[in-house]
């Protein structure tokens, strides 16, 4: 359980960054971009085996890995329209509240247990992400609706094709390249949007861009590395691990936005935290 208390710290410190880098005014989607280069690197340096490209290109995950990088970047994009249009509450309750996904997929493919406990435990953290998220100013406008749907049906995407190619493809040792593989897909494709927008002399970068870029991308690939090794531990169901993981993402972020960042949590906010420890208690136990 070490592997997923570090992702789930990783994963918060996200959080923490993105945050940042609306106080010092920094450019989201180029920060992006540099974050999925420099966790690439990340990913190169943790790897411990000659690097050969055409035992990369040649390797069984590689096409997933390719699916995986396109999907990255365009889920981020998507995150970031669906910020904009409807708040950071309906970006958190349509990201993590997409767990359900890879929980059911793990269930189906690949037999994990689905008893009362279990289930009442996910049910009670689908409850408390929704509680945990939502303020008391969220509203949905039918006309943008479809972006927390793409949203949610993306991020459970994500999750459920890590999970798959890692187990049936990846070997232990190669966890390193294949999240590098991911990042550097991410990268190139984001490169390309950029320059576009370089045509259009739309396009500016700066030094605190590409230092909070760097930064991202640090925490970044370690929220996935760590991810990757907890679904990798022997006996560990996926459905637990993908639980326990997004509800205390929630909910350590949202204690994170009260005293660090003196957010107002309303008293559905409280009820929500309440409903993730009991929730994280029983997937755990069960």
């Amino acid at each position: 359980m070490i592997n997923l208390l570090f992702s789930i710290i990783a994963s918060t410190l996200i959080f923490i960054v993105f945050k940042l880098f609306n106080k010092y005014n920094i450019n989201t989607f180029q920060a992006i971009v540099v974050n999925y280069f420099a966790a690439c690197v990340c990913g190169l340096i943790t790897y411990d085996s000659p690097i050969h490209i055409q035992d990369i290109v040649q390797s069984q995950w590689f096409y997933g890995a390719i699916f995986l990088g396109f999907l990255f970047i365009s889920i981020f994009y998507i995150m970031a329209l669906t910020s904009q249009k409807l708040g950071l509450s309906v970006v958190s309750v349509a990201s993590k509240m997409s767990v359900v996904i890879p929980v059911a997929f793990g269930i189906y493919a690949y037999q994990e247990g689905a008893g009362v406990q279990k289930i009442t435990g996910i049910i009670l953290a689908l409850i408390a992400v929704y509680l945990t998220s939502i303020k008391s100013n969220t509203t949905f406008s039918l006309k943008s609706l479809w972006l927390p749907i793409i949203l949610f049906f993306g991020s459970g995407t994500i999750d459920t094709s890590i999970k798959y190619i890692e187990t049936t493809y990846v070997a232990d040792n190669g966890i390193p390249i294949f999240t590098a593989t991911i990042f550097s897909i991410a990268a190139i494709t984001g490169v390309l949007i950029l320059t576009t927008k370089a045509l259009k002399k739309q396009f500016a970068i700066n030094f605190k861009t590409i230092f909070g870029g760097i930064v991202l991308g640090v925490v970044n690939y370690y929220s996935i590395f760590f991810l990757l090794k907890a679904l990798n531990f022997e006996n560990t169901e996926s459905s637990t691990i993908f639980t326990i993981n997004n509800v205390a993402i929630v909910m350590l972020s949202t204690l994170i936005g009260l005293f660090l960042f003196k957010e107002k949590l309303i008293f559905k906010n409280w009820i929500g935290i309440g409903l993730a420890i009991i929730s994280i208690t029983l997937v755990t136990l069960a």
